[in-house]
């Protein structure tokens, strides 16, 4: 069961977004990766406006994935292709209908 999660909010810069959106695909090869993070998903929520939502099943989970391999990518890549850094925000998952 997953309980906890993560909500990064992303902004393209002017120009990046289809750079954006591949490099959030190749986060999903790192996700699928990631025995720790079962939920994962790559957003778009408009023309420049990206997201990504991850889920965890405990607080040691969501902390690997936080200095694991798509964070260090995150982070790294920020200054080239988000207007402002990403904004990433814990939470608490109330509820959720997964796949068995």
């Amino acid at each position: 069961m997953v309980t906890l999660g993560l909500f990064a909010r992303l902004e393209a810069k002017p120009g990046k977004e289809e750079a954006v959106a591949a490099f959030l695909m190749q986060g999903l090869q790192l996700a699928n990766q990631e025995t720790a993070t079962p939920v994962w998903f790559a957003l778009r929520l408009g023309p420049t406006t990206f997201a990504i939502f991850d889920a965890f099943g405990d607080e040691a989970g969501r902390q690997r994935h936080l200095n694991g391999p798509i964070a260090k990518a995150l982070m790294a890549k920020a200054p080239a292709l988000f207007a402002v850094p990403p904004a990433i925000e814990p939470l608490e998952v109330l509820g959720a209908k997964l796949p068995a």
